[in-house]
Parts: C-alpha cells; sequence; structure tokens
C-alpha cells in the first residue's frame, strides 16, 4: 500500500455543508489540516513502487474494454467536426506583468502561461502540432514558444502524453525547475533536468515567494505498458506572496476533492479547470469532468472565477467540438454565477487578475 502523507490521512470526511458559491465566496478562514511546511526544492526521496491505491474509481477492466471496442467511439461524426473552423482563436502579445501581477494565457489544451508574484510558470506545456496516439492539433499554439518571456517554472499534473511532452520539455534549459508528481522526477532526471521536486498530495515548495502546493485529482497516471500508477497525478494551487490563489486542476474527473481542496485553501480566485474529453461517459466520467461538472467543481472550491480549458485543441473523445463551450456557458448561467467570472477564453487569450 502506498503510504500517504500525514496531512491527507488528517483530512476530515467532508460534512453536509455546502461551499459558498462564485457569488459570495465565504470569509476566509485558517485552513484545516493546517498547510504543510514547504518542503526543499530539489529534495531527492523515496516512493513506492505504485500509486494504486489513491484511485478513487477503478480502472477500466476486460467488460469495460470489450463494450468499448464494440460501442464506444472516440471520435466526433463529420457533424461533431464541422465546427473546427469556429473554434475560438485568438492569439494576441501576453499582458504586461511585474512582481503584483497575476495573470493567465492559454496556449492551448492544459497548456497555461502563469504569470504570478514576478514569476512565469508553465503548465503541462504542449507546443508540439501532435502528440502521440491522437491525431494532430486542430487549432495552432496560441502563444509562440519565441514570444515567451524566460520561463521560471514548470509545474507538470501528470504523465499522460497531452500532458507531459518530451519535444517542448527539450526546448527548455535543463536548469528550469521542474515541480512534478511523485514518482515523476525519474522522468526528467533522465533528460538531465537538474532542478525537480516531487511532491505527494498536500505537499508545497515555494520559489521566488510563490508558494506551490500538489492536490489530489480524480485521474491516474500512464505513459507505458508497464508503469501503470506508477508515478502519483493532481492538481496544483499557487498562492502569491499578497495571498492570490490559482487553481490548477490538470485533469480529472468530478468527485469529493473539489470541496475538500477548496477548505483546505479558501479564497481561491481562479480555477483553471478542464471541461472536454468526456463522451461517452460511461467511459471516461471517472477521470474526466464535463462542463456541467465543472461547474458543480468551481462551486465545490468555492472559487470565484473560473477559466476552462482541455478542449478544443486536441480530439481525444467523441463529443462535438464546439459543445464543451456551449455546454459550459449554459451551466454557469444555470447556476446564476455572474457571466463576467467565466473566463472563457480563446486559445491565445489572456486574463488579468484585479489586485
Amino acid at each position: 500500500m502506498t503510504q500517504q502523507s500525514e496531512s491527507t490521512t488528517a483530512e476530515p470526511a467532508p460534512s453536509g455543508d455546502t461551499t459558498a458559491p462564485a457569488t459570495a465566496p465565504a470569509p476566509l478562514a485558517p485552513p484545516f489540516p493546517p498547510l504543510a511546511e514547504p518542503r526543499p526544492p530539489g529534495e531527492r526521496r523515496v516512493w513506492p513502487r505504485t500509486f494504486h491505491d489513491r484511485l478513487t474509481a477503478p480502472l477500466p477492466g476486460l467488460k469495460a474494454l470489450a463494450r468499448f471496442a464494440r460501442e464506444g467511439s472516440v471520435r466526433p461524426g463529420r457533424e461533431g467536426l464541422a465546427d473546427i473552423p469556429r473554434l475560438p482563436f485568438a492569439p494576441a502579445p501576453l499582458p504586461r506583468a511585474d512582481a503584483g501581477t497575476v495573470a493567465v494565457s492559454w496556449a492551448g489544451h492544459a497548456s497555461w502561461v502563469l504569470r504570478i508574484g514576478g514569476l512565469t510558470v508553465l503548465t503541462d506545456p504542449v507546443w508540439s502540432r501532435r502528440i502521440l496516439g491522437t491525431p494532430a492539433r486542430i487549432t495552432p499554439v496560441g502563444i509562440p514558444w519565441e514570444s515567451l518571456p524566460p520561463v521560471d517554472a514548470v509545474v507538470i499534473s501528470h504523465n499522460h502524453y497531452d500532458h507531459l511532452d518530451a519535444p517542448t520539455l527539450r526546448r527548455l534549459p535543463r536548469d528550469t525547475p521542474v515541480f512534478v508528481p511523485a514518482g515523476l522526477g525519474v522522468w526528467f532526471r533522465r533528460r538531465r533536468f537538474t532542478r525537480v521536486t516531487e511532491l505527494d498530495w498536500w505537499e508545497a515548495s515555494e520559489l521566488g515567494g510563490v508558494r506551490l502546493d500538489f492536490v489530489p485529482a480524480h485521474h491516474w497516471s500512464k505513459r507505458t505498458l508497464t508503469d501503470t500508477c506508477r508515478s502519483l497525478w493532481g492538481g496544483w494551487v499557487l498562492t502569491a506572496p499578497d495571498g492570490r490563489r490559482v487553481y490548477f486542476a490538470g485533469d480529472t474527473g468530478y468527485g469529493h476533492w473539489f470541496s475538500r481542496i477548496g477548505r483546505r485553501y479558501p479564497g481561491i480566485d481562479l480555477a483553471l479547470l478542464p471541461i472536454g474529453a468526456y463522451d461517452p461517459r460511461w467511459w471516461l466520467s471517472d477521470v474526466h469532468c464535463d462542463p456541467d461538472e465543472a461547474v458543480r467543481a468551481v462551486l465545490d472550491l468555492g472559487a470565484r472565477r473560473m477559466a476552462p480549458m482541455h478542449w478544443g485543441t486536441f480530439v481525444l473523445s467523441a463529443e462535438p467540438v464546439l459543445e464543451p463551450l456551449h455546454r459550459v456557458r449554459a451551466a454557469w448561467a444555470a447556476a446564476g454565477l455572474p457571466r463576467d467570472r467565466l473566463w472563457d477564453l480563446p486559445i491565445g487569450g489572456s486574463r488579468v487578475l484585479p489586485g
């Protein structure tokens, strides 16, 4: 069995209380249990051989695989692909940023350029035109690599190919600080990265006054035929020196972790949440939120704003390519949330958090 961190096991079970909605964030209170002290950057650690005990749903068995082979659809039909030319794509220069700026710019899929506390942080950077086992991207990268400022850090959610892209990472200097899930550090060290920090759920590190907390997700990991769940998966909460918070969920299904993250990190200013790659639901619901669930996650988190991601870049499942955007807008309106708090950016778009 995997040894979970002490703060993970100390977390109380969810209560029946509801998290305050995005329209009225709950007053900030000390988190419980207290946040972990940041661990030293680059610390070498020994991890369990497997993280299977962190799964919140069983991986598909033989019956599910047989059903998928019989009736599953992994691509939209012709009508579902017809809207590709209408996908929102509006590349623009990155906003000016200083040490007091918190800004996000969407490069596509789960790749964001996050400016926080004077740092430039990339999330799950994928600048490649194609990833293994998937057709080429249907929209270009929204931010040219050559237009990026110097990259101060990279955070990785898990090792699936659409989130961990070796050709993109080869473009970075090998002394770039990278923050990764437990068990994934060896992948980076084999590629000669020298500043690799691995974290378990609810653990944190710091860089330049910015706190980076690794938090749970409803997902899994696999990159080869023999490494299923050998490394962990999760999301990241980045906290600026002035206390503003951005939550990057990575790749996740809907479930109890959102309310726990919201209780431990109150006052999340912006949640970057996945809304695509969800159809068929019987196959993908355990590991990918649909748009309605993403809006529910915002309420569970108590987040003030949401920026959708993980859609409109790669065709990974069967829903029509524009459906995630239409559905998340409808779910947001149905929840009675302020329209200006939904940052449904085009690929290449940016927004700056108010101070």
